[in-house]
């Protein structure tokens, strides 16, 4: 079993040394969760947490909430799904092209594949723009 190795520091871009120092409070089980993510990058946790703040103060990394990871896995689906769509109305566009005829239930099942696909993205897509901060 390998020894557990220390955290490393973070390496400084800027050339002028940090003077300052911001003193943050954590109840035990946020603390559990910053230690948790700063040893997934082997960082000390105060490390982890100052360069998580910069990159949020930033804007180089946008934080985002539980809720909207599983919406934006709802849109990667949906769109798996209108691509399949687009490929069945490739098909049903071949079909009425070559033989000129298709059952009004075969095109009511694709119409109905359709409308459900792009009610999905909607409705994900609201779900994102009400939980999206307006910038100042």
């Amino acid at each position: 079993m390998a020894a557990k190795q220390r955290p490393r520091r973070r390496e400084r871009q800027e050339e002028a040394p940090r003077k300052r120092r911001v003193n943050l409070a954590f109840n035990d089980a946020e603390l559990a969760i910053v230690q948790e993510a700063a040893s997934r990058e082997n960082m000390a946790p105060a490390a982890w947490a100052a360069r998580a703040a910069l990159a949020v103060a930033a804007e180089t990394v946008v934080p985002v909430s539980v809720d909207a990871k599983e919406v934006l896995q709802e849109l990667i689906q949906s769109r798996g799904q209108l691509r399949r769509i687009g490929n069945n109305l490739n098909q049903v566009a071949h079909v009425l092209n070559a033989e000129g005829e298709m059952t009004d239930e075969q095109v009511q099942a694709v119409l109905a594949r359709v409308q459900a696909a792009v009610r999905r993205v909607d409705e994900a897509t609201v779900q994102l723009m009400r939980e999206r901060r307006p910038r100042l």
